[in-house]
């Protein structure tokens, strides 16, 4: 029975754990000249309006610092004050370094319960590290116990960070709102190294959980007095998660918390206790909220596939109206030779009637009747002249007017490649960000170091899984990428050693970016052994430069196309 326990613990906890860590937006700074706080408040006011649920987030900076703890140094301690939204809030952090961890101790006094302080959809608090780069992380449920003191104990692998306790419809959400009630103060005899940063984070609006859901009409504000706090959350959780969508597009992770809800609300209804209660209601919780996550998350991919969609019409628009534009220039450079051809006949029959008109003049003695005949011919043509005339200005005009069309062609053409190069600057910068990455003829080249794989091993360090995830989660952003994955080693050891050690990391890293949602058409990997080393393999410090992984991002979304053809790894290597 232990085993179907735990079991039933993983299947339930581990996904809402997992998503609970993905906090990969990129922040949106404050804007410069005004304080962090007054902007964070001017972006809230902003969106306060929109109806686009979540996944847009405001970054909210406090003056709050984080603090680089001592490894293995014992504990120390930090004050955790009010915010001008609970001035009354104080209390005490206990850090303690242990091994691999960081173990924290928090005590809070004069805690409100948050649904009479801030509306019915808050139900609980939320204590979070903040990293100096703004991630935020869940460290766990602050339960307001209505006698003034509240507890709570935790650990987290996090080196350094901030702390902050918030307001939330429920324990499991993923990002901050922006209902910060405390916050901590570094002491003078705190340990360890104080960040000189402000903590800037990504924070939801607070209505942006419940923006489908009228505060109203929420469960929570419904329910009796008497229902445990853990029930009201789930059905909240499972409301808010509806709203959002999560029928349509999460249906199963939806039906489960569903399910889950059910057998709460039927273990409350038979009075089966606070335990059974409680896990079953923070279960549904859980899933709920993996479910909005995912939906959000879908909602996303189907904008963005629509606005690639637009793009490509757009451009497919662009290129026939400027092939339209170049007939149309053949078109009135013809009208134009022609008109030339005209003028010259026009030309020729002036020459011709001043020719007669001098005729006549020396016939005029001898017939007033020829020389009347002679002026009126000279008159009819010199009209025709002046209608020649006219033509030719026409066809001048014309002419302008096509080479302007050639000009506004050839500016769309240099428009569309300066896109491209902007495009290749920024995927460059972003990847940077996560490993070395160098521009080549060949493309964008991304550098994985031996160090991110066990040693002689093709597996994947923690390390190396995280920045992988980063890559493709970038690469998904540029649709239309291809990325060409070469393992190399040193010349330790025999050739066929080196070879498959080097198909097996690049198999290793092709087989991790597809399942990182990479399509596995995009991806191709090919291991080259030795063949190809960037330093002397005599030294040590060259044999380390020469065990490496390397991805070659390429795509005419960034103007490079690589044509050279790549031999993909089987399966059955890529998997090993």
């Amino acid at each position: 029975m232990k085993w179907l326990k735990y079991t039933y613990f993983i299947i339930v906890f581990a996904p809402a754990f997992v998503l609970s860590q993905d906090n990969s937006a990129p922040p949106i700074y404050p804007a410069p000249g005004n304080t962090a706080e007054s902007q964070s408040r001017e972006n809230v006011e902003a969106q306060r309006d929109s109806q686009t649920p979540v996944f847009r987030v405001n970054v909210y900076a406090r003056s709050a610092r984080a603090v680089n703890y001592r490894n293995r140094g014992g504990s120390t301690t930090l004050d955790m004050k009010g915010t001008e939204l609970e001035p009354q809030i104080t209390g005490r952090a206990k850090v303690d370094g242990k091994a691999g961890r960081l173990a924290i101790d928090v005590d809070l006094d004069h805690l409100e319960r948050p649904n009479t302080k801030f509306g019915g959809q808050y139900l609980t608090y939320v204590l979070w590290a903040i990293t100096p780069e703004g991630r935020a992380v869940n460290l766990g449920e602050v339960l307001p116990s209505g006698n003034g003191k509240d507890k709570l104990a935790v650990t987290t692998d996090l080196q350094a960070f901030g702390l902050i306790v918030t307001a939330e419809p429920y324990f499991a959400v993923t990002h901050p709102s922006d209902v910060i009630v405390a916050q901590n103060v570094v002491l003078p005899e705190t340990k360890g190294f104080e960040e000189p940063i402000d903590a800037k984070f990504d924070v939801l609006e607070g209505k942006e959980y419940t923006i489908d859901v009228p505060v109203e009409q929420l469960p929570s504000t419904q329910a009796q007095p008497n229902v445990p706090l853990d029930l009201l959350e789930a059905r909240n959780a499972v409301a808010i998660a509806k709203a959002a969508g999560a029928e349509q597009y999460s249906n199963s992770s939806i039906m489960k918390a569903e399910d889950m809800l059910q057998r709460a609300e039927d273990y409350y209804q038979r009075k089966q206790g606070r335990t059974p209660i409680g896990t079953a209601a923070r279960g549904a919780t859980q899933m709920a909220e993996d479910a909005r996550v995912l939906t959000l998350r879908k909602k996303e991919q189907e904008r963005e596939e629509a606005a690639r969609r637009a793009a490509a019409e757009a451009q497919a628009k662009a290129q026939a109206d400027a092939e339209a534009a170049k007939r149309d220039a053949e078109e009135a450079q013809n009208q134009a030779n022609e008109d030339a051809r005209r003028r010259a006949e026009a030309e020729t029959a002036r020459a011709q009637a001043e020719q007669q008109q001098a005729t006549l003049r020396a016939q005029q003695e001898q017939s007033m009747a020829q020389a009347e005949a002679a002026r009126e011919a000279a008159e009819d043509s010199q009209r025709k002249m002046q209608e020649a005339q006219n033509q030719l200005d026409e066809a001048e005009r014309q002419r302008e007017e096509a080479q302007n069309q050639t000009q506004q062609a050839e500016q769309a053409k240099n428009e569309a490649i300066r896109q491209k190069e902007e495009m290749r600057a920024r995927l460059l910068a972003q990847l940077n960000q996560v490993l070395q990455t160098r521009d080549t003829a060949r493309g964008l080249i991304v550098s994985m170091p031996d160090v991110l794989f066990d040693f002689n091993k093709y597996t994947l360090k923690p390390d190396a899984r995280e920045r992988l995830a980063k890559v493709s989660g970038i690469v998904l952003a540029y649709p239309g990428l291809k990325l060409d994955i070469e393992g190399h080693t040193d010349s330790i050891g025999s050739e066929e050693y080196n070879q498959k050690l080097s198909e097996e990391r690049a198999g290793s890293v092709r087989g991790y970016l597809v399942s990182s949602g990479v399509q596995p058409d995009k991806v191709s990997a090919v291991g080259l052994g030795k063949s190809n080393p960037v330093a002397d393999n005599s030294t040590t410090a060259g044999r380390k430069l020469n065990r490496r992984v390397e991805m070659i991002v390429s795509g005419d979304v960034i103007g490079t196309q690589i044509d050279t053809p790549r031999i993909s790894l089987e399966p059955s290597a890529q998997n090993r």
